[in-house]
């Protein structure tokens, strides 16, 4: 029976990561960074990477589980809690409601249990096209949740972060999930479990001054911009020029602020290198 309900969760997340493997255009795909054109199917195959220049094109939540868990051992967690409008800020509801048409996703997180390379885990992945991933009430309540329930179980934790920060719409509320993740973080490592934080593009604001920054291992994509405040805003502010590559996964990594740039294609087999490495995670059955 157990194998049945695999084959099934697996079919689910193979159907959702297809949908949302959504790199622009019909045939070919013309890059935004080198301007260059590359078939389809060519940046499909390279899990929405350019063949030409290896700029890594943003990559929807269901996409990104299915390009790191084990087949058949997707279990998402929490997947009906959605945002309200508590500040009935006007225009929001109709956002949330285009999101979620857009998307197919009940907020800008999927939190989920599974296993890479045999290691159980807990994986949570913030999703751009949802409002800019940023951080609402009920993104950090799943957040937290999923930290709470890796906690619990002893297992390791991982996420992906995406986001433009706090999701403004909420005001306070959505800035007090800062506290609120960075909190469940700290309960989690005073019980020695290991938490893998991934940067991908764009990581900022809120986001990045909370679990984003946390991780015992912090791994970032080639080019995520990183940081709280954009280059812009930093560059009048201080009225001066930036230095090249600011903020990026490159120049993080080299002040110490990331461990290692991982490209995409080799992010699975990187996290299961530090899976087994710590020895945190129980194997899947």
């Amino acid at each position: 029976m157990e194998n049945i309900f695999a084959k099934r969760r697996a079919r689910l997340l193979a159907m959702k990561a297809m949908r949302e493997n959504y790199v622009p255009g019909e045939k070919l795909v013309t890059c935004p960074h080198c301007g260059g054109e590359s078939q389809r199917k060519d940046v499909a195959e390279a899990l929405s990477v350019c063949p030409l220049c290896g700029y890594h094109f943003p990559m929807g939540a269901y996409y990104r589980l299915s390009s790191v868990l084990d087949p058949g051992s997707f279990r998402e967690l929490h997947e009906k809690l959605t945002a309200g409008d508590p500040l009935r800020f006007p225009g929001y509801g109709a956002k949330l409601d285009g999101a979620r048409r857009k998307t197919g996703m009940n907020e800008a997180v999927v939190t989920a249990t599974g296993a890479i390379g045999g290691v159980r885990c807990v994986v949570g992945v913030l999703d751009s096209r949802f409002l800019m991933g940023s951080m609402s009430a009920a993104v950090g309540e799943k957040l937290t949740l999923a930290i709470e329930y890796a906690g619990k179980n002893k297992l390791p934790l991982i996420l992906f972060a995406a986001s433009g920060g706090a999701r403004m719409q909420e005001g306070i509320l959505s800035l007090m999930q800062m506290a609120k993740t960075s909190a469940a973080l700290a309960q989690f490592s005073e019980k020695g479990l290991l938490y893998i934080s991934v940067l991908t593009d764009p990581t900022t604001g809120g986001v990045t001054a909370s679990f984003a920054s946390l991780g015992d291992i912090i791994l970032a994509e080639p080019g995520a911009l990183i940081g709280f405040a954009g280059p812009r805003v930093i560059q009048q502010t201080i009225g001066e020029t930036l230095p090249e590559g600011f903020q990026r996964a490159e120049f993080q990594m080299e002040h110490g602020f990331v461990d290692a740039v991982v490209p995409r294609k080799d992010l699975r087999d990187t996290l299961i290198r530090l899976l087994k490495l710590h020895g945190k995670g129980e194997r899947h059955g």
